[in-house]
């Protein structure tokens, strides 16, 4: 499963249930966040044993984002057999603090800053 636009990308990757977010992400309210908040809650209907958000190459998510974010992990937090990893990039200074609160949804987290 994936979505492409030209100024991001999300691919989920069924093999190894890695979801990688490319790009900017700064699209207006929860409408223009169906299509990945949709993939993301199908992945989590899949309750495989770990998934992994790989958001190393995401410069740029708005408060809108970081919601769907936030709702995912706990759908996810919800669903108690699913362990979750979220790798984030140090050169990108929304994600320390951002990262961190969704880590706070979810104590079990798992959270590496590269």
């Amino acid at each position: 499963m994936e979505i492409r636009s030209k100024n991001y990308s999300v691919i989920y990757d069924q093999t190894s249930h890695q979801i990688t977010f490319d790009g900017s992400l700064r699209l207006n309210g929860s409408g223009e966040y169906a299509l990945i908040s949709e993939l993301l809650n199908k992945v989590a209907q899949q309750e495989p044993q770990q998934i992994v958000l790989d958001l190393t190459q995401l410069n740029f998510l708005n408060s809108s984002g970081i919601s769907i974010l936030s709702r995912f992990v706990i759908n996810v937090r919800k669903r108690q057999n699913i362990q979750m990893m979220i790798i984030g990039a140090k050169k990108n200074p929304w994600q320390s603090k951002s990262l961190k609160n969704l880590q706070r949804l979810m104590p079990s987290l798992q959270l590496e800053l590269h």
